[in-house]
């Protein structure tokens, strides 16, 4: 039975009550006057949960310094708009029955990407590539406080000490000139570059830029969190690797290197080590086969394992190619999504984009993406919610994407110990700032390490006992 929760607080706002559908599981003798009557009731908490927000945004933009003002109020207002499409969701954002195999050709294999033929195209290819690793994320996960990519991997070399190497090596292999940027978040920017001067007599440039930096929400009152800019970072949160699109374009360096005559920016994840530069996908995109549109989106997947089952996968929907989140699949579907005879492949988060598509669709505001919600507690027990985006579904917005099915060996990532211990061992050998696995290892595989105990949660923990 649907009701309404009174609270002493004005700016209570039932949040579950704003998105139920009144036309689930109807009380007995419920009418079409009293559906109609909730529908009402739910627009007019939506209205005043609006303008609750645009009210409490425009108080704490004020806060800002006066030389940042501007700035922040227009990130506050892309924030602003994020939240009204938060309040339009309701259940599930697609309808199940819709959802179809991607049609052939959408999904090649890696084996039939073309490499290249001519002596000398290496460098060419190159010329039109910039590299984004997505530089947000922390490694609390791994018991560490600063950034993730300053971790110590293998051999004291750091994520980004690989990722520099693996660039580096291809610069000079080929007389190139890749740029690498690093997409930072207000929780990594000041150390990441601290850290990068020592990079300085590298060949390769690198340049960087920060995603927002977007209020907490109150998961009762859906009213920020933070009072005034200046208040403790835990108010504030970075909304997801979908941030990339807006705030490449927003630091001018899109714009930048498509007047040096780059077209295609690879992005990854830093922490996924099997995320190098691929000559045969670039040359894809560069040199499109004969007879076939040239590809303004690639997404790589792999084969799905056990292990793999919460991944996204492509599908078709709407006539467009598309990622399909384990957060958008209805309840009663969840175990059908897992299915590893069924979906058979995921997203690695290894994407190829064409930067002038990028520009275009983020200027003319045609970049949307599905509104993930994520729930956090914080430490003083208040409940949160952050709102946040995905660098993959923005594939639906491209007009000639595709997927293709690369091998497993450029999917991996290190989210846990489990998994630095594997890129520690002899499985792997250190080539270029690349991880290789051991020709010694019978099968190509990878093997699922699980520690159990709390005792090698933590990175400290975990070099003790190896």
């Amino acid at each position: 039975m649907l009701g309404i929760r009174r609270q002493s607080s004005t700016n209570y706002v039932d949040w579950e009550l704003l998105f139920s559908d009144p036309n689930l599981s109807p009380s007995r003798g419920s009418t079409m006057q009293r559906t109609q009557s909730i529908m009402e009731f739910q627009q007019l908490m939506k209205n005043d949960a609006k303008s609750a927000l645009r009210y409490e945004l425009d108080k704490l933009g004020n806060t800002a310094e006066k030389e940042y003002r501007e700035i922040i109020k227009k990130d506050l207002a892309n924030f602003e708009t994020l939240f009204k499409r938060f309040l339009l969701k309701s259940g599930p954002s697609i309808v199940w029955n819709d959802i179809k195999s991607p049609p052939e050709g959408y999904i090649k294999s890696y084996s039939e990407i073309s490499k290249p033929t001519l002596s000398g195209t290496e460098k060419h290819l190159l010329s039109k590539l910039v590299v984004v690793k997505l530089n947000g994320g922390l490694g609390t996960s791994m018991g560490c406080t600063g950034p993730k990519s300053l971790i110590s991997v293998r051999s004291g070399l750091t994520f980004l000490d690989l990722t520099v190497q693996q660039i580096e090596s291809l610069n000079k292999k080929y007389d190139a000139q890749v740029p690498l940027v690093l997409m930072n978040s207000f929780n990594t920017d000041d150390d990441t570059n601290m850290i990068l001067r020592k990079y300085a007599s590298c060949h390769v440039k690198i340049h960087t830029f920060n995603q927002n930096r977007y209020p907490r929400i109150n998961k009762e009152s859906l009213l920020p969190i933070a009072q005034s800019c200046n208040d403790p970072l835990e108010a504030w949160y970075p909304p997801g690797h979908g941030d990339v699109y807006e705030c490449f374009v927003k630091s001018g360096l899109l714009d930048k290197f498509v007047k040096e005559g780059r077209e295609f920016v690879f992005v990854s994840n830093i922490d996924n080590l099997g995320a190098t530069i691929d000559l045969n996908i670039l040359n894809m995109l560069v040199n499109p086969p004969e007879g076939s549109k040239p590809c303004d989106f690639v997404m790589e997947v792999t084969d799905k394992t056990r292990a793999d089952v919460k991944g996204g996968t492509l599908i078709e929907y709407e006539n467009k190619l598309r990622l399909l989140e384990i957060a958008q699949v209805p309840k009663e579907h969840v175990d059908e999504f897992k299915s590893v005879s069924k979906f058979k492949i995921f997203n690695t988060n290894n994407l190829w984009m064409s930067m002038q598509s990028i520009s275009e669709l983020t200027t003319a505001g045609k970049m949307e993406m599905e509104v993930i919600v994520n729930n956090k507690r914080l430490a003083n027990g208040t409940n949160v919610i952050q709102l946040e985006t995905a660098s993959g579904a923005g594939i639906k917005n491209f007009h000639n994407a595709i997927g293709i099915n690369v091998p497993r060996s450029r999917f991996l990532p290190v989210k846990k110990t489990s998994d630095l211990l594997l890129v520690m061992s002899n499985l792997y050998e250190l080539k270029n700032g690349s991880m290789v696995m051991s020709s010694k290892r019978q099968f190509p595989t990878t093997p699922l390490v699980i520690l159990v105990g709390s005792k090698y949660r933590k990175i400290n923990q975990l070099l003790i006992y190896f």
